[in-house]
């Protein structure tokens, strides 16, 4: 079947979403695409479903039309995508008529159905590692993670819980925003657990590959195949669980493949975009199992690790004689300081300019960097954001003094403005959290690691708070 003759909504989103990632760069896409997903309500359309209303505004408004141009260049079926926002489509189950469609024109076998979806680290003959399926990447690895203030303890226990220690938490839940290591950290421990235990099965998925599949197992009757493929396992991981809320029959499987992965004492490993206990959508029963074992956060990371971080990647590029040499210190904070989103968002613009750099990198000064990189860097000030700045901008942003910001009035109107500053201080600043916590006020470090971690939380799940944060960024960028 030709490109444009493609009629399996998953592969047709697969082709179009990397497209549309090539065209708009990586922090948007991070930012509003990738946490989306291609559902069918009952009628049958296909919608693409947004965590918020303001990701589907965003994408109403820059992408839709484009989107729409890539999905008919490639659907033989000429369908249109629409766009809405979870809340609009409510907690019910979403249509089968999805996964019915795409099983009836394909009819796969059930030992392709179960098996295609699912990455399993195998060894292969000469000793070298292998993955059979989509999922795993090669690159991600212990040894290309960059260890910084926020990610440290997160990095410790995947290195406890890849070399099969003895006493280990389960379920182990990483959580974070999108962008800044927890699906590494899931390749990481895969491919290490595998490399230290040869025999073992160790099964790696996506939520949504997860849901696709059980779906698709429904359809074919295969369920028995489904169900024997994932408790099997030695060790099961699970990425983007936040995806699997408000779909009752797939949590009910979720929730007793982990019970008897448990029960049987194999390693179980989870990340999502919040810790359990925020994952709203998700059944009281599943949130409960998901936080019985041990929640580690996977912070934004600082000014200094975004810096190590694109040191490490150039310096994989020079490996691969992709550049030659490093870039001077001014070029790197350059670099860092204009692109203030997810890791993600970073590495774009570190690959944009390993490839228009080449041979000639390590000679680059700052201008010529940002003329090669062009529009991929977002622009934004040259001055540094300081903690006075952000609180003076959030007091003025909600209507009240800078000094409220500083007091110990705990009132919700007080409250909720001082934990956005303290989040924005920790995006924007090299502050540490207890040098933030004494700006605001004299407090201790940990009321200010709560405040952010309270945001990160909320950004994903609140229309305002969402709104707020991202008004108060631009306005901060100048």
């Amino acid at each position: 079947m030709s490109a444009s003759g493609m009629t399996d909504p998953d592969r047709i989103w697969t082709e179009a979403s990397g497209r549309l990632r090539a065209e708009i760069g990586e922090g948007p896409f991070s930012s509003y695409i990738a946490p989306s997903a291609v559902r069918a309500d009952g009628a049958g359309r296909l919608i693409l479903v947004t965590p918020t209303a303001y990701a589907r505004d965003w994408v109403r408004k820059n992408a839709l039309n484009r989107m729409n141009e890539l999905w008919l260049g490639l659907d033989g079926l000429s369908r249109r995508l629409e766009v809405r926002c979870r809340a609009e489509l409510g907690s019910a189950p979403p249509s089968a008529a999805l996964a019915a469609q795409a099983s009836s024109l394909q009819a796969p076998s059930a030992l392709s159905l179960v098996a295609a979806p699912v990455a399993t680290v195998a060894p292969v003959a000469d000793g070298a590692r292998a993955v059979r399926a989509a999922g795993l990447q090669d690159r991600l690895t212990f040894d290309s993670f960059v260890e910084g203030q926020g990610n440290a303890f997160a990095l410790a226990i995947a290195r406890q819980t890849a070399a099969w220690a003895d006493g280990h938490f389960n379920p182990i839940f990483f959580c974070g925003p999108y962008g800044y290591g927890k699906t590494h950290l899931l390749n990481a421990i895969a491919w290490e657990a595998q490399r230290l235990r040869p025999d073992a099965k160790v099964v790696y998925l996506t939520a949504e590959r997860f849901l696709s599949t059980f779906v698709r197992a429904v359809q074919d009757r295969s369920t028995a195949a489904f169900k024997d493929s994932l408790r099997s396992a030695d060790m099961l991981l699970l990425d983007d669980v936040q995806f699997i809320g408000g779909k009752a029959a797939s949590q009910e499987e979720l929730l007793s493949t982990l019970t008897a992965l448990i029960e049987d004492g194999k390693r179980i490993v989870l990340a999502a975009d919040r810790p359990p206990t925020a994952l709203n959508e998700v059944e009281p029963r599943l949130r409960s199992h998901l936080a019985a074992g041990l929640t580690c956060p996977v912070e934004p990371g600082d000014r200094l690790l975004k810096i190590a971080v694109a040191e490490n990647r150039l310096d994989a590029f020079a490996r691969l004689g992709v550049v030659s040499g490093r870039p001077s210190r001014e070029v790197l904070e350059h670099l860092v300081d204009r692109t203030p989103g997810s890791m993600r968002e970073l590495e774009g613009a570190i690959n944009t300019l390993a490839a228009a750099a080449g041979p000639r990198l390590s000679g680059l000064g700052a201008d010529e960097a940002q003329t090669l990189l062009g529009s991929a860097l977002r622009g934004a000030p040259e001055r540094r954001i300081t903690v006075d700045e952000i609180q003076k901008t959030v007091a003025d942003h909600f209507n009240m003094k800078q000094a409220d910001l500083l007091s110990e009035r705990r009132t919700r109107a007080i409250a909720r403005p001082r934990q956005i500053a303290m989040y924005l201080c920790k995006q924007h600043t090299t502050r540490s959290y207890p040098d933030i916590g004494r700006r605001f006020g004299g407090r201790d470090h940990t009321t200010v690691l709560h405040g952010v971690r309270k945001i990160e939380e909320l950004i994903p799940t609140d229309e305002q708070v969402a709104r707020d944060v991202e008004a108060l960024t631009r306005k901060l960028r100048g």
